[in-house]
């Protein structure tokens, strides 16, 4: 049960994270959008992981219905990001290898 207490400290983390995530994005240069989209490439894949585990522990235990469709939600929005990300940096690093072999 989450009492008023921890929905609020929660709401709170959720904010600041989101605060925080906004103002490390823009600060970041053109130049290391490549290697970064990598590492978020990689956190989304442990979403992906950590969304099985869910939809897993969502099948036993035999809750299906709010659980087993938010392990779905997450595990679609996830792949998008994972997918969406390797085609960007996959395009990125294209036109970085054309430029190197035009010269």
């Amino acid at each position: 049960m989450i009492t008023e207490t921890s929905l609020i400290a929660n709401l709170t983390l959720f904010m600041l994270a989101i605060f925080i995530g906004f103002e490390v994005i823009t600060k970041v240069p053109a130049m290391l959008h490549t290697p970064l989209m990598s590492g978020a490439n990689a956190i989304s894949g442990i979403s992906v992981v950590g969304a099985l585990l869910g939809a897993n522990v969502a099948y036993q235990g035999g809750d299906t219905l709010v659980s087993g469709i938010l392990a779905f939600v997450a595990i679609v929005l996830a792949m998008i990001n994972v997918v969406g990300g390797f085609t960007v940096t996959n395009r990125m690093l294209n036109m970085i290898a054309g430029r190197n072999k035009r010269t």
